[in-house]
């Protein structure tokens, strides 16, 4: 099966901005849709209990704008479908996406985390790949030489 649309969960990270790339190049070969989701939710857990609705609202305007930056220059290379800020975590704002696009594939990076640190955070990665109703491929990064 084609995949006809490709979802790219964004954090802003290098690793997403390189997902969203290699998504990009991908639909163009395969004459797909990309759509972007980024989870606002995500962003300062610690501070959840504190933040206002003013403040979460300004968050959402500020990652939407983001979002329109980063996939502006991309707009040469693949057709975009929808690009999303939802208040949700991570986790589930990719897999409850990925259902309502009818995502084929979703293309999303990976931070590589190990130790305490996987243990303490958990993988995104690997939640999603259990979840989802479609693919995942999970792209990493190269390092830099």
């Amino acid at each position: 099966m084609t995949p006809t649309n490709i979802l790219v969960p964004v954090d802003f990270s290098p690793c997403a901005e390189y997902a969203l790339d290699y998504a990009c190049e991908l639909a163009a070969k395969l004459g797909a849709r990309v759509h972007v989701v980024n989870a606002v939710a995500d962003t300062l857990p610690e501070l959840a209990a504190a933040i206002t609705d003013q403040m979460v609202a300004a968050l959402h305007r500020n990652h939407a704008a983001m979002l329109a930056e980063l996939v502006e220059p991309r707009r040469a290379v693949a057709s975009f479908g929808e690009i999303s800020v939802v208040e949700d975590t991570a986790r589930d704002a990719i897999v409850n996406a990925a259902r309502a696009l009818h995502a084929d594939l979703v293309v999303m990076g990976s931070h590589g985390r190990r130790g305490l640190s996987r243990v303490l955070i958990g993988s995104v990665a690997e939640d999603v790949v259990r979840r989802a109703p479609c693919p995942v491929l999970v792209v990493r990064r190269p390092a830099a030489s």
